[in-house]
């Protein structure tokens, strides 16, 4: 009986499998220009690949990189590359899970601030990489009764943002990026909850007072404004709601609004 060939889909599967672990054996029936098996070959096709998609997470997370350097992000990428392979071709949405991945990364547990870095560097790239909307003028809603606001529901900007941290991590990006200079940062001061916006052509970065991450997080679930105020000061006793719609509005963060009744109707 002639052995049976392995499938095309066991054998794309392997080959997969064999380029990002080292420990797996040359897959089979790959063989060189000479007709034999080549390891060797292999081998260089393999690490060309795990530093092409390191390379991606770098260019994706510069601030990260700077803060552990240049030879713990690589050690850290490639053990991530082998963990968590891309799901697609396109290659800006590799690395979504990579701030997950930090969180649990033990070498790098020394730096608990480290991944919510991270979370604000991928919303940064969704946000640059979100749709196109036209936001509201802040002057449409001076024309809204005081009675209505309470039950006015809004569209948030579809490139916005929020990362909330328990520690400075806002601070700390912005002094690891572009012209930023590195500072020493007290990390049990308090948490730092960031806005990440494009209104325009670039993405603006914020951050935002007591009670705000919340009310905009409801906002985003289709809750009135009165609403999500009260979930807002649930969070923060803190929480201002004409300076954080002030700012909302300055920030361009509504592309939409209606008013719904007391009663929650249309």
């Amino acid at each position: 009986m002639m052995p049976s060939t392995p499938s095309t889909a066991k054998r794309q599967h392997d080959f997969a499998a064999a380029l990002l672990d080292p420990a797996q054996p040359l897959p089979e029936g790959l063989v060189g220009p000479d007709g034999r098996p080549s390891l060797k070959r292999f081998n260089v096709y393999r690490n060309n690949v795990v530093a092409g998609l390191t390379a991606t997470l770098k260019d994706a997370f510069p601030a990260v990189a700077r803060i552990v350097g240049e030879e713990f992000f690589l050690a850290m990428g490639r053990i991530y590359v082998a963990l968590d392979p891309p799901a697609s071709p396109i290659m800006l949405d590799y690395g979504c899970g990579f701030a997950d991945f930090i969180e649990t990364f033990e070498p790098a547990a020394s730096l608990p601030y480290l991944a919510d870095v991270a979370r604000i560097e991928r919303a940064w790239v969704e946000a640059y990489h979100a749709a196109e909307a036209e936001p509201i003028e802040s002057a449409a809603f001076t024309r809204i009764r005081a009675g209505d606001l309470p039950y006015m529901r809004v569209t948030l900007h579809p490139s916005l943002r929020i990362v909330r941290s328990s520690f400075p991590a806002l601070t700390i990006w912005q002094m690891n990026i572009a012209n930023g200079e590195p500072a020493e940062v007290d990390i049990s001061a308090g948490g730092e909850d960031t806005l990440l916006l494009r209104p325009g052509p670039d993405v603006e970065a914020r951050a935002l007072p007591p009670g705000a991450a919340v009310f905009i997080t409801a906002l985003g679930k289709g809750r009135t404004m009165i609403d999500a105020m009260k979930q807002a000061l649930g969070d923060s006793p803190r929480f201002d709601l004409p300076a954080c719609l002030s700012g909302l509005m300055a920030a361009s963060a509504f592309t939409t609004f209606a008013i719904t009744s007391g009663n929650g109707s249309a």
